[in-house]
């Protein structure tokens, strides 16, 4: 199995919340959006995918990530990351291995 890298559970040691932005609409007819939960998982933070990525940005910037988690289906760049207090828009998803593991390209979010 060259290049395909082994997702072991001992480097999975933060938890991440994987979140959908879903629209609630009042009695009064007022519509907002919100972040609402999918999934809470383990993850991984990656450092050097994290700088192969950020290199393609020219300048790193602060607030950048990449996560890799157990694959899980349906993920796509509309979800977002909640980690550490912090909200993250899903830039880039790739599948390692065949649904073996998600890395997950982040981007601080607004």
């Amino acid at each position: 199995m060259a290049g395909v890298t082994m997702l072991r559970a001992g480097k999975l040691d933060r938890e991440i919340t994987i979140e959908r932005e879903t629209e609630t609409v009042a009695p009064s007819g007022a519509v907002s959006k919100v972040w609402a939960p999918v999934a809470t998982v383990r993850a991984e933070l990656v450092q050097q995918s994290a700088d192969e990525y950020l290199a393609g940005f020219g300048e790193a910037e602060g607030g950048n990530v990449v996560f890799r988690v157990r694959y899980l289906a349906g993920i796509t760049t509309a979800n977002r990351v909640s980690y550490a207090g912090d909200a993250y828009d899903i830039d880039g998803i790739t599948e390692v291995g065949r649904r073996r593991a998600l890395e997950l390209k982040c981007v601080s979010g607004k």
